[in-house]
């Protein structure tokens, strides 16, 4: 936990550190990922169950507590195996370099670049749509800033191919994140959906 603050403040220095560590995923999980991973979940669980969702402007709708814990679950787990799917992503992507970085080392860059994404989770305490994507737009910025800065010390290559490298990574991690996004939006809609049912039949 204590790479936080480093990634945020200074990412180049921290990047080293996180590199010389020859960190485990198993580590990377029970001591980064699984607490990190809980903000975004136990933000939306509240927000929706106690303040509601809203588009802006209408009446807030909200997720029963019950809806909310099993779609809550859902989501965490998508989140967990999202991280995953990144790293694997980044692995095969470095498949011609010389140096090509092993499936635990890009699972674990993966799971300290989605550090911003975790932290912009924070948001969802009071889900707005507007707020809560302008929260997610600039966790993903950040994130493509950790790409950029981390890619070239971690697979040992140029600034100019770490570019390129962590463009097409970002631009991929963009589409797993939209696709993440389109069934947490789904699940919740689904939620509000039965609450709204139950609210009328009562």
């Amino acid at each position: 936990m204590n790479h936080i603050w480093g990634l945020l403040h200074h990412p180049d220095r921290e990047w080293r550190s996180i590199n010389s560590e020859g960190e485990t995923i198993s580590h990377l999980y029970t001591h980064h990922v699984l607490w990190l991973a809980a903000i975004p979940v136990i933000s939306a669980y509240i927000g929706t169950t106690q303040v509601g969702w809203t588009l802006g402007g209408e009446k807030a709708v909200q997720v029963s507590m019950l809806d909310g814990l099993w779609l809550g679950i859902m989501f965490y787990v998508l989140i967990i195996g999202a991280v995953g799917l990144v790293g694997g992503v980044i692995h095969w992507m470095a498949r011609h370099l010389p140096e090509r970085p092993d499936l635990q080392q890009c699972v674990v860059f993966a799971g300290y670049i989605a550090t911003p994404m975790f932290l912009s989770g924070l948001f969802a305490l009071y889900p707005i749509a507007w707020l809560c994507f302008l929260a997610v737009l600039c966790g993903v910025c950040y994130t493509g800033y950790l790409l950029y800065i981390g890619t070239p010390s971690f697979l040992g290559i140029s600034r100019k191919q770490g570019f390129i490298l962590s463009s097409t990574t970002l631009g991929i991690g963009v589409l797993v994140l939209e696709a993440l996004l389109a069934v947490v939006v789904l699940l919740w809609s689904m939620g509000s959906d039965y609450s709204l049912v139950w609210m009328y039949m009562k």
